[in-house]
Order: structure tokens, then C-alpha cells, then sequence
């Protein structure tokens, strides 16, 4: 009954258009309230716990950084690396979009901020090349999904945090997906460009790519500090995103001069503003993961898929449905935050590698974003480009099979997940 009551509560509240973090909050309340003999003060208890979490600090830090090399001017310099790297292949600006999101998301690790940052530049490029605008916007739509895979990744650290797995083990096992999902976009362009005769540009000279790449060196940079710091147990991820915000506002003001100090107070509060909503959202979402918790719902639905007697692969097929229905409604955080502490219990149960679980739950994420009616990549590269939603998910489609291909092989060969973490012996 208390399951029942929690569940209807929740998607009742978010169908008659209450916030989904409000709705998460209520319906977890509501449940304590009427069912449970926890007392009410437990919640603003786990609603402060949720302001100590020191894995959820990495979050305004990442944003932070974000931002600054957002407007910082970051992302042109590594459009225009990337061009010069593979500008002249057969559909070379498209591939360099790519290669500028995967670039990008090791920077950023947001997927909004990858297709806003990278878009704004890379697709008013490929329609003054001759590519259609369409195909511009459903590439960049795409590739900056790799935002929340490749590392870090602000939904990897909520991951981390709801069920305690290591996020540097996360990252890890998100590179070698990432990579491979980024070179599957771009054969997949290359085949269409030569198929349908798409441009390329003139093969930058030796001294043209050292140019463009000592240009954006500043921003490649970033993801060695981050990486090889978190990894040489310089500092812990969360420092890591400590550092690489006060690295990026270093760069926007005092390399690349992009960025004024009177713009800075902008940058802030526009950063604070996504941090205030995305926290707000974890907060009401582990309230909701509480009541999951203390009623000992995970326990019984673990119970109950042992007792059916699930195969791993069948558990596993289960889990990207109800994901990908998940993802087309609601944030990725949220899911994650709801779903986390159900899934996991199970896929320990049944032998599932739990950092194994995070890449396919990450991927899922991925797919969700580009997904109507809610899909958040959607709407900022409508934003970008001026073209209307409706066209947006028509150019986005297309694609759509290459990422559910990706996701079958990512869920069924966790070798690929797991080759970098156990080969550092993580």
C-alpha cells in the first residue's frame, strides 16, 4: 500500500503540472505523514543532509566552470582546433562539431551547457558551409549528450552520491563509451557527407593546426588537471571541480580576455541560479529516496525480482525501458536520484558490476535528453538556432537509432564500461 500510495502521489502531483521537484518532496511527505512511523522532523533533517553531502559539492563547482568556459570563449577556440584537425574529411565541419562537443564535455560535464556553448558557433558555421541547418542542429543535439558521459560528469557525481560508488571509478569507465560513441557519430556523418556530397574545408597547414591548437591549449588543458589530478590522488573529485572553476575564471579573465570582470557578477549569478535549481532537485529527490529507504521498498522489490527468478540480461532490458519512458519526462538527476537506490540493491543481487549499472543509467540519460516532450537538449538547440522545437525533434530522430544501438552494446558488453578501471586496477 505504502509503494502504491508513494507512486501515485508523485506521478499524480507532476500530471496536474506541479514542479517534479516539488511533486518529489510532497509525495515523500505525504507518505512519512499518512504511513510511516518515522517522525516529520526526519525530513528537514535529510533536507540539511543534503546541503552536507561532500560528493554533491563537486555539482555548483562543475556548473561553475561551465559557465566561465561557456563565456569565456573556450568553446570557439576548440571549434576552430577541431575543424583544423578534421575540417577537411568529407563532411569535415560536422565531424569537428563532434569532436568539439567531446572536447567540450570533458570540460563542462553538462550536456545543456555542450550543446549551447558548442551550437551557438558550430551550426551557424555548417549552414554558411552549405549544410543543411537541420542536419547542424539534429549532429550538435546529439553529440553534446556526451556531456553527461564523458568525465567528469555532474549526473555521474549524483549517481556517486545516491548510491555510494567511487566517482572517480565512474569517470573512468566513461571515457572509453564516450570515445566510442563520439567516433560512431562521426563514421556515421562521413557516410552521409559522401553519400550526399556535404563539403569540406581546405586541409589546414602544419602551421594553421599548431595555431589553432596553441589557441585552445588552455582549454585542453583543463581536462589534464582534472583527470591526471583526480587520478595521481592530487585531490579528490570534488577539489577537482573546485580547482577547475577557479582555473576557468582564470583563463576567461586573464588569458583569453573574454571575459571582463564586469561581466563576472553575471556569470556568477547565472551559474548560482542553475546550481539553486538542480540542488533543490536532488534535495526533494533524496527526500524521496528516504522514504524509499526506511519503508524498505528496495528490499522488497529486490525480493520479489529474485523470487521471479529475473536473468541479469532480462533485469537489464527492463531497466533501459523503464529509463528511456523515464527520460522522456522527467531531469536526468531526478531519475537517477529515484531509481538509484531501487536499481542498485537488485543489480548487486544479481551480479551486475554497480559502476556498470551507472554507465547504462548515464547512457540512458543521454538518450532522455534528446527525447520529447521533455528532452533539455531539445529546447536549447531550438534556442540557438531559432528553428522551432517541432523541427528540432524531426532533425534529431534520425539519429536516435545510433544511440539506442549504443546503448544495447554499452548494457550487454560491460567489458567496455569496465575496461579502464580495471586496467588501473580501480
Amino acid at each position: 500500500m505504502t509503494i502504491l500510495f508513494l507512486f501515485v502521489a508523485l506521478f499524480f502531483l507532476m500530471f496536474i503540472g506541479v514542479p517534479v521537484a516539488v511533486s518529489l518532496g510532497l509525495a515523500g511527505s505525504l507518505t512519512i505523514m499518512i504511513f510511516s512511523q518515522d517522525s516529520v522532523r526526519s525530513l528537514a533533517i535529510k533536507l540539511f543532509e543534503t546541503s552536507e553531502h561532500y560528493t554533491l559539492l563537486a555539482i555548483p563547482f562543475f556548473l561553475l566552470a561551465g559557465a566561465f568556459m561557456t563565456t569565456g570563449g573556450v568553446a570557439r577556440r576548440l571549434i576552430d582546433f577541431a575543424n583544423a584537425c578534421v575540417g577537411h574529411i568529407r563532411g569535415g565541419l560536422a565531424i569537428g562539431a563532434v569532436l568539439a562537443c567531446m572536447l567540450f564535455a570533458a570540460l563542462s560535464g553538462s550536456s545543456p551547457a555542450t550543446v549551447a556553448a558548442v551550437g551557438s558557433i558550430a551550426i551557424a558555421g555548417m549552414v554558411r558551409s552549405g549544410y543543411p541547418q537541420a542536419f547542424g542542429a539534429g549532429i550538435v543535439c546529439n553529440a553534446g549528450t556526451l556531456g553527461i558521459l564523458i568525465p567528469p560528469s555532474v549526473v555521474m557525481v549524483v549517481y556517486a552520491a545516491a548510491t555510494e560508488t567511487s566517482v572517480g571509478k565512474l569517470f573512468m569507465a566513461g571515457v572509453v563509451p564516450g570515445i566510442l560513441l563520439g567516433l560512431g557519430l562521426m563514421v556515421a556523418i562521413y557516410i552521409i557527407a559522401v553519400k550526399k556530397n556535404l563539403p569540406a574545408l581546405p586541409r589546414a597547414s602544419f602551421r594553421e593546426w599548431l595555431s589553432a591548437a596553441r589557441k585552445a591549449v588552455w582549454g585542453l588543458l583543463l581536462m589534464v588537471i582534472i583527470l591526471g589530478g583526480i587520478y595521481s590522488g592530487m585531490f579528490t573529485p570534488t577539489e577537482a571541480a573546485a580547482v577547475a572553476a577557479v582555473y576557468s575564471a582564470f583563463v576567461a579573465l586573464f588569458v583569453y580576455k573574454d571575459l571582463s570582470w564586469r561581466e563576472c557578477p553575471k556569470v556568477l549569478l547565472e551559474s548560482g541560479k542553475l546550481s539553486i535549481m538542480l540542488m533543490f532537485i536532488i534535495a526533494n529527490a533524496m527526500l524521496f529516496a528516504h522514504v524509499l529507504t526506511t519503508e524498505q521498498i528496495p528490499q522488497a522489490i529486490t525480493a520479489w525480482v529474485i523470487e521471479a527468478g529475473l536473468q541479469p540480461w532480462m533485469f537489464l532490458l527492463v531497466v533501459n525501458i523503464v529509463l528511456l519512458v523515464a527520460g522522456a519526462f522527467m531531469e536526468p538527476s531526478a531519475i537517477i536520484l529515484i531509481l538509484a537506490p531501487i536499481l542498485f540493491p537488485i543489480a548487486i543481487q544479481l551480479g551486475i558490476d554497480p559502476i556498470h549499472l551507472g554507465i547504462i543509467m548515464v547512457v540512458n540519460m543521454e538518450i532522455g535528453l534528446i527525447t520529447p516532450p521533455v528532452g533539455l537538449n531539445l529546447f536549447v538547440a531550438s534556442a540557438v538556432t531559432g528553428m522551432p522545437v517541432t523541427q528540432v525533434i524531426r532533425a534529431v530522430m534520425p539519429w536516435l537509432a545510433l544511440l539506442l544501438s549504443f546503448l544495447l552494446v554499452i548494457t550487454y558488453v560491460p567489458s567496455i564500461s569496465m575496461a579502464l578501471p580495471n586496467w588501473l586496477g580501480m
